[in-house]
């Protein structure tokens, strides 16, 4: 039996109601989360490194769209140099689509994220 505040039994209080409710609120949260998906799915973020000898195209679910290699960089002796330039143009294509999900979900209404 469970009991109110006041120690008297609540008749009101059904478990089973309340795991619908719990239900119902994890749907709604799937459900937002979808459309934040589609809604990120046709963002593109560009960043590129090395002076922009290196470029990535990656939409807001972070996918990698593109990549985008200049000719100078594809020599043996510069592997080392195109690897960094890989890395660092993925690394801030990456927190560009951070920052463009941080702002869409502020513009839904499902994120209050401070400093935007």
């Amino acid at each position: 039996m469970v009991r109110t505040s006041d120690n008297t039994p609540s008749l009101l209080y059904c478990p089973s109601m309340a795991v619908f409710s719990k239900l119902k609120q994890f749907k709604e949260l799937r459900s937002q989360a979808k459309e934040m998906q589609n809604v990120l799915a046709q963002e593109t973020v560009y960043a590129d490194s090395a002076g922009g000898k290196v470029q990535i195209v990656m939409d807001g679910n972070q996918q990698v769209n593109g990549v985008t290699i200049d000719g100078d960089f594809l020599a043996p002796q510069k592997k080392g140099d195109l690897e960094r330039a890989v890395k660092d143009a993925i690394n801030s294509a990456v927190k560009k689509s951070q920052m463009t999900m941080a702002k869409k979900a502020k513009e839904m209404g499902k994120l209050d994220v401070p400093g935007l």
